[in-house]
């Protein structure tokens, strides 16, 4: 009889994890999320003025992605993810405290520097500490949970903002606002930080050879090979400064070259751009949409309340993506592109069970697509080039707001989301028709193929 062992993660790594739960729940936790477009409208703003906000909110996010990500590289990772809920507390505070146009502009523009600059940081600081740890291969597992906290958080939100104005109005609405974007900046500080050059601590694993690999399993053997290949695929950036700890324009540029020399780089940067950037737009349209299907407002949270719950399930079914080839990466994104066409056109509440599903593969897709990210990063701006990705993906949100726009106004919400979809269709196609070919060795699991 075979024994099989099973490896218990190190303390460090569950000490890591837990602190990231903490952080992304509460950072989601704000009660102002289902009620700000309220505010607005009850303060006297119009519809343009309201959508002349959102653009400001994207635009401060895609202007500071990048640089923030560097000055994380350069400085310290913990110390932006502590600093980025405070600067959106303070954007919160403002909005209650002085209601009006250019506080809700000015408002906007903290929220997307605070968004700025936790983005890429976090993923950098997590997938660093984890493989100091010896246990890179956890990442997807990790990441894909945080995201299922930050959706737990905006759940947490919605049942909440509720009762709290009923006591308290917009001003006891945000005061609970800036008090977990506080509790955020707290739990941030925990969070470990070791610089690049810090001598590496080796978790307790099993002996290496033929019998390591059949006792960590299938799966750890899929990410030993995923992360050997993103060390063959690029080679540090960095070293052409010599040193470890670059200043902020050298991190910026180390960021920048790695990304524009290594094609593995560079297609992951743009494989999270496209499968992030459409169902996170969409997600601000849901609510048209599951009015479209007839139910009375007051039914509309229960549809959304459905595609958040397949939201969650998405990032806890990460450990499963892992074992995905190339191809299956690919059908997922074509089964849930399907999904959310069919969804959408059936114009009926059953088809938000299809909606909820294709976003569920949606964010399976994203988690694993940030995972591959990750691998393919060798050099010490990893910052940089998670928040070149990140501003990849902002650009094209802002894209898809202007072509549901056409799209919803002349032929309804329905159709726009169906052809919302087709990306997702053609990413498929240039996965199994390119990405498979190139992977060297085979398609082998997702985490490992290269795409591009």
């Amino acid at each position: 009889m075979t024994v099989h062992t099973v490896r218990v993660p190190d303390p460090r790594v569950r000490r890591l994890a837990a602190i990231l739960y903490g952080y992304a729940f509460l950072g989601e936790l704000v009660l102002l999320y289902p009620l700000y477009a309220l505010l607005f409208s009850d303060t006297g703003l119009s519809v343009w003025q309201i959508s002349s906000l959102f653009v400001i909110w994207s635009a401060s996010g895609i202007l500071l992605e990048v640089p923030s990500g560097a000055f994380a590289d350069a400085v310290s990772r913990r110390l932006l993810l502590a600093l980025a809920p405070l600067v959106t507390a303070a954007g919160f505070a403002l909005w209650v405290l002085v209601p009006s146009y250019p506080a809700f502009a000015v408002g906007f523009v903290l929220w997307g520097a605070g968004g700025a600059l936790a983005s890429g940081a976090l993923e950098a600081l997590v997938f660093d500490e984890l493989d100091r740890l010896d246990a890179a291969g956890r990442y997807a597992r990790v990441i894909g949970r945080a995201r299922t906290a930050e959706t737990l958080g905006v759940l947490a939100s919605i049942v909440l903002a509720g009762p709290v104005f009923a006591v308290g109005g917009y001003p006891a609405v945000g005061v609970a606002s800036v008090l977990a974007c506080l509790l955020a900046a707290a739990v941030a500080t925990r969070f470990p930080e070791h610089r690049r050059g810090d001598a590496p601590v080796a978790a307790a694993a099993p002996a290496a050879g033929p019998a390591a690999a059949t006792t960590a399993g299938p799966a750890a053997t899929a990410s030993q090979e995923w992360t050997g290949r993103a060390a063959e695929a690029g080679r540090d950036a960095g070293d052409e400064y010599g040193d470890d700890d670059l200043g902020w324009w050298a991190s910026l540029r180390a960021g920048l070259a790695e990304a524009h020399a290594d094609r593995a780089v560079r297609a992951a940067v743009l494989l999270v751009a496209a499968v992030a950037a459409v169902w996170g737009a969409l997600e601000e349209y849901t609510p048209l949409l599951a009015r479209d299907t007839g139910v009375a407002e007051a039914s509309v949270p229960l549809l959304l309340l459905l595609i958040w719950a397949g939201v969650s399930a998405g990032g806890l079914l990460a450990p499963a993506g892992e074992r995905l080839t190339t191809r299956g990466y690919a059908g997922l994104l074509a089964v849930s592109g399907v999904a959310l066409a069919a969804g959408a056109l059936l114009a009926r509440p059953v088809g938000f069970v299809l909606v909820a599903a294709a976003f569920c593969g949606f964010q399976l897709a994203t988690v694993l697509a940030d995972a591959r990210l990750q691998a393919r990063v060798t050099g010490s701006s990893r910052a940089t080039v998670t928040s070149l990705a990140g501003m990849a993906t902002d650009v094209t949100i802002i894209a898809v707001y202007g072509g549901y726009g056409l799209l919803a106004t002349g032929a309804g919400n329905g159709f726009a989301f169906a052809v919302a979809a087709v990306p997702y269709l053609i990413v498929a196609l240039l996965l199994v028709t390119g990405g498979g070919r190139r992977s060297r060795g085979g398609p082998g699991r997702v985490a490992a193929g290269r795409v591009g």
